[in-house]
């Protein structure tokens, strides 16, 4: 019976790190920092390869680590584990490979049963390779293959794609796209990539210096980043002053001022009027088209601004443009079309609309 993992971790020394989570069965759970973040030492502690100085991991009711002195081995915890270069063995073969994590099972069903598994991954046809005559790509699934043969209470991923090139990197997320359906654990994947996380995870938890900072669904953190340093891990770029001048209880509306610029959000907490905010808006709440075409977008917010410069990157174009009215920047990405067709170019004037929706007062750090 597939059941829930829940982690909870404290120490100072020798790496600091705090987290409180839970990863429900058939989840997947990103953990998402920088590098020297905490991420893989919070993995191999729930893999039982590290010891947290306190705190308690439990796999349901099942106790792997608490301060009364468990400390279940990695063995006992029975987990599934692809670290960042998979840590395959050079003289076995796929098959052999996948084989090695089977000694759960009656050993006339474990060859059988690593086939499965390496056809479930695509890997039909190449049992008898070794690790050296696979490329990246192969050598991924068959780490993923071996870690879903054990049948494991927990699938723990070490920043799975980052050793391979970007098109077999995709083919790979819908790979585990794929057997994600098919998986009814809790799937813990560390990566920096906050990308993966959003392509991926049903939820994530962002670490920074051993701290977690926010928890919850990737597109609802990016939409509303708890304060300035998630904000910042989030890759978010338009982050403003401004003062509090009103709020409309009855519209719930929050009135902000930047030099004088009014700006609409519908930040609905309460605010003293006067005080100082930083708030933060994400690239799919400015619009340029609405103004072109003469259709506001739900807003009261229009800015001028001047393109200061503009970078096509294949099918999209990166503007900086300079806020007429205070010393700000707003950094946006727009269609390759869109920007020919508003013939968007370096030094051009033009107006756009910022979604109140969208626009997000942050706590302060």
């Amino acid at each position: 019976m597939a059941v829930d993992l829940h982690c909870r971790v404290n120490q100072t020394l020798p790496i600091p790190l705090n987290a409180d989570f839970t990863c429900h069965a058939g989840e997947v759970l990103a953990v998402v920092g920088p590098s020297g973040g905490g991420k893989t030492t919070l993995l191999r502690m729930i893999a039982g390869l590290g010891k947290p100085t306190q705190g308690e991991i439990r796999s349901g009711d099942t106790v792997w680590f608490d301060n009364n002195g468990t400390c279940l081995s990695p063995q006992a915890r029975h987990i599934g584990y692809v670290p960042q270069h998979f840590g395959l063995f050079p003289n076995l073969t796929a098959l052999q490979n996948v084989v090695s994590a089977l000694d759960h099972i009656p050993l006339d069903e474990r060859v059988p049963r690593a086939l499965d598994w390496l056809e479930r991954v695509n890997l039909q046809g190449m049992p008898d390779r070794l690790p050296s005559q696979l490329s990246g790509g192969q050598k991924q699934r068959v780490a993923l293959a071996r870690a879903l043969a054990r049948e494991p209470s927990i699938l723990l991923l070490d920043e799975p794609f980052s050793a391979v090139d970007r098109e077999t990197r995709e083919r790979l997320y819908l790979e585990l796209a794929r057997l994600k359906s098919q998986l009814a654990v809790p799937v813990i994947m560390v990566t920096h990539d906050l990308n993966e996380a959003l392509l991926l995870a049903d939820r994530m938890i962002l670490i920074s210096q051993g701290k977690m900072l926010q928890q919850g669904k990737p597109h609802e953190v990016l939409a509303r980043p708890r304060n300035e340093a998630v904000a910042r891990q989030m890759g978010l770029r338009n982050l403003f002053n401004a003062h509090v001048v009103a709020q409309d209880e009855e519209q719930g509306i929050t009135w902000l001022k930047m030099g004088e610029i009014l700006i609409a959000s519908d930040y609905g907490g309460s605010l003293d009027i006067g005080s100082k905010v930083r708030w933060v808006i994400p690239n799919q709440g400015i619009r340029f088209n609405a103004i072109a075409s003469g259709r506001l977008c739900r807003s009261f917010n229009k800015l001028d601004v001047i393109i200061d410069s503009m970078l096509v990157m294949g099918e999209t174009v990166r503007l900086i443009c300079n806020v007429v009215g205070i010393e700000g920047q707003l950094n946006t990405e727009v269609p390759l079309h869109l920007a020919t067709k508003l013939a968007l170019a370096e030094g051009v004037r033009t107006t756009v609309a910022l979604k109140s929706d969208q626009i997000h007062i942050l706590e302060p750090c």
